[in-house]
Formats: structure tokens, C-alpha cells, sequence
């Protein structure tokens, strides 16, 4: 067996809503947003940097959000964990989404590419659907 690099988060932050915890984790998922443009000329970045790009937000959301109780009930999923990926057309609309957010008091994280200082991604925190959904309305599915 290979060594754990982390000890396994404990058991009560599975539990964000009490009795309602397995029904709240069912519906737990991890919006992602790309910029779409990246991938497509003049920028064209290669398919794996730009999902690179996604990886690194998501990881950072889930470490800034560690303590936060559905965090820990996402992860606590496993395999059934849900994750969404959508596409921001460009720079300015994944920074407008992010002040959107900001404004509305959705944990998120937005992932800049250093040195050269360039946003590429945003990711929330695992939460609720119903919380998030009407927020990203205007974001399609990456292709």
C-alpha cells in the first residue's frame, strides 16, 4: 500500500446539515470555469496547459475551502463526486464573473498563471447547486 501523504479529513465534516447530509452531498458539485479562448487562435494553447489551468483552481478552491462543511462531504463522495466544467468566452468575462461572485459571497478562486500574470481559470467551492446555478446561467459547457 502506498503511504497517505494527508491524513483522511474527519468524519463530522461530512456532515454539513445533519440528518439531511446525504441529500445535501448528492447535490454538492464543483463548477470550474476556463477561458474558452485560450485554446483558439491567436492565444492557442495547447489542450493540456489550459486543462492544467482548471486542475490548479479546483485544487486551490478545495484547499481554501477545506474547513467549510460541504468541502468535506464533497470529498467524502469519492468516485461520485460531481464536477462541472463551463467556458468563459474571454479574460473579461471570467474577471466579471468573479465580481459577481465576490459580490454575492460565493467561495471561488481564481486561478492567475505566473509569471506571466494572466487569468485562465475560476473554480467555487464544492456547494449546493441550487445556490450556484443561477449565477453561471450565461456559461456553456467547455468543448
Amino acid at each position: 500500500a502506498l503511504p497517505r501523504c494527508l491524513p483522511p479529513l474527519p468524519s463530522a465534516r461530512a456532515v454539513p446539515y445533519g440528518s439531511m447530509a446525504a441529500e445535501s452531498a448528492a447535490a454538492l458539485v464543483q463548477y470550474v470555469v476556463l477561458r474558452g479562448d485560450l485554446a483558439r487562435p491567436p492565444l492557442s494553447w495547447p489542450l493540456g496547459a489550459v486543462v492544467a489551468q482548471g486542475c490548479h483552481a479546483a485544487l486551490d478552491a478545495v484547499h481554501s475551502y477545506r474547513e467549510h462543511p460541504d468541502t468535506g462531504a464533497y470529498l467524502e463522495q469519492g468516485g461520485a463526486m460531481r464536477t462541472v466544467v463551463l467556458e468563459a468566452p474571454d479574460e473579461r468575462s471570467l474577471l466579471d464573473l468573479s465580481a459577481r461572485l465576490l459580490r454575492e459571497g460565493v467561495g471561488h478562486r481564481l486561478w492567475t498563471e505566473a509569471p506571466e500574470g494572466i487569468p485562465t481559470a475560476l473554480a467555487l467551492r464544492p456547494c449546493p447547486r441550487a445556490e450556484v446555478q443561477p449565477l453561471l446561467r450565461g456559461l456553456r459547457l467547455l468543448r
